[in-house]
């Protein structure tokens, strides 16, 4: 799929062409405020919200481990959630 590129002159022809986003008055301009400031409780909303998932109880840790290929290819071939299969057999073997 190739990507075609716009110059900022289509760009600005575009969006001046787009009959839902009209320019904005001086007057509207000057009554302006902060998205924070017309709508506090929403953007206090974004702000907790912002970063993802929720944080785990238990989060898990990134490592780098070197494992035979048929063991990684046994555990794929199960399918979506081989990782979360992988980590309870290691649980298993660890006695935990």
């Amino acid at each position: 799929m190739s990507r075609k590129h716009l110059s900022e002159d289509q760009i600005q022809r575009m969006i001046a062409s787009d009959p839902e986003a009209p320019k904005a008055t001086d007057d509207q301009l000057a009554q302006a405020r902060p998205f924070s400031e017309a709508f506090p409780a929403l953007a206090d909303a974004m702000r907790r919200n912002m970063g993802g998932r929720p944080k785990a109880e238990n989060p898990k840790v990134a490592v780098s481990l070197r494992l035979d290929q048929d063991v990684v290819a046994r555990f794929k071939a199960s399918g979506p959630g081989w990782q979360t299969r992988m980590n309870r057999a290691l649980r298993e073997a660890a006695g935990l």
